[in-house]
C-alpha cells in the first residue's frame, strides 16, 4: 500500500501470457495495486507506458522485438518515467546488470513468492531498492571488477547517506541514525546521484560497493 493510501498502477511486461496471468492475478488481490496494461515484448511495453503512464513496471528481459534491457533504457527516458522492477529468470545475471545500469530500480528472481514480489512492488514505487538475496552477491560482486570513478565530490554527510542506502535502509531509517530529517536525507540522495551522474538508488548502492565505500556481506 501506498502510505498515502493510492492506487499503485502497473504494467506487466512479458512475452509469456500464463506469466502475465499469474501475476496479474496476484496484483489483482491487493487492494491499493492496480494492472493498467499488459505488454508481450518491449516495443509494445515503451508505448503501453507513454499512453497509460503507470507507477511501476514489472519488465522480463529475454523477449521478442526489443529486450527488458533496451525497453528499460528507453523508458528510463521519458518524462516523469515509472519505476522498473525487473522479474527475471537466475540465469539472467549480465542482462540484470545491463537494466539496473539502464535505469531499473531493482529485480526478483522469477520464483519469488508472491509476499516478496507485493513488498518488491511497494519498496520500487516508494523508491526504495529491490535486489534478490539469490543473486545479488553475484551481481555486486561483477560490479567490483569494473573501471573505479572518483567520489571525492561527495561530502562527508553525502558518504554516510550513501553507505546506509547502499545497506538498503530507507530514508527514514538513515534519518534516524544520522539524526537529520527524511527532507534531507532525500535532499543528500539528489545530490549524490546527480554528483555521481546515476538514476536512482540501485544504482548508487553499486557504486558504493564498486568503489569500496560498503564491503559485502
Amino acid at each position: 500500500m501506498s502510505e498515502d493510501g493510492e492506487m499503485i498502477k502497473l504494467v506487466i511486461v512479458d512475452d509469456h501470457r500464463v506469466v502475465r496471468s499469474g501475476v496479474k492475478a496476484l496484483i489483482d488481490t491487493e487492494p491499493h495495486m492496480e494492472v493498467i496494461g499488459e505488454a508481450s515484448d518491449g516495443r509494445e511495453a515503451v508505448t503501453k507506458v507513454k499512453s497509460q503512464e503507470p507507477d511501476v513496471v514489472l519488465m522480463d528481459l529475454v523477449m521478442p522485438e526489443m529486450d527488458g534491457v533496451e525497453a528499460t533504457s528507453k523508458i528510463a527516458k521519458i518524462s516523469s518515467a515509472p519505476e522498473i522492477l525487473i522479474l527475471t529468470s537466475f540465469s539472467e545475471e549480465e542482462r540484470i546488470i545491463q537494466a539496473i545500469k539502464a535505469g531499473a530500480t531493482g529485480y526478483l528472481i522469477k520464483d519469488a513468492s508472491p509476499d516478496e514480489l507485493v513488498q518488491g512492488i511497494k519498496d520500487v514505487y516508494h523508491g526504495e531498492s529491490t535486489l534478490d538475496p539469490k543473486v545479488a552477491g553475484t551481481v555486486l560482486r561483477s560490479v567490483q571488477n569494473e573501471p573505479q570513478d572518483s567520489s571525492e565530490d561527495l561530502t562527508d554527510r553525502e558518504v554516510e547517506v550513501l553507505e546506509l542506502l547502499a545497506e538498503g535502509l530507507p530514508n527514514e531509517d538513515i534519518a534516524e541514525k544520522l539524526y537529520i530529517s527524511e527532507r534531507t536525507v532525500r535532499s543528500h540522495v539528489s545530490n549524490i546521484l546527480a554528483k555521481l551522474d546515476l538514476t536512482n538508488r540501485t544504482q548508487a548502492a553499486l557504486y558504493a560497493v564498486r568503489e569500496g565505500i560498503v564491503e559485502l556481506k
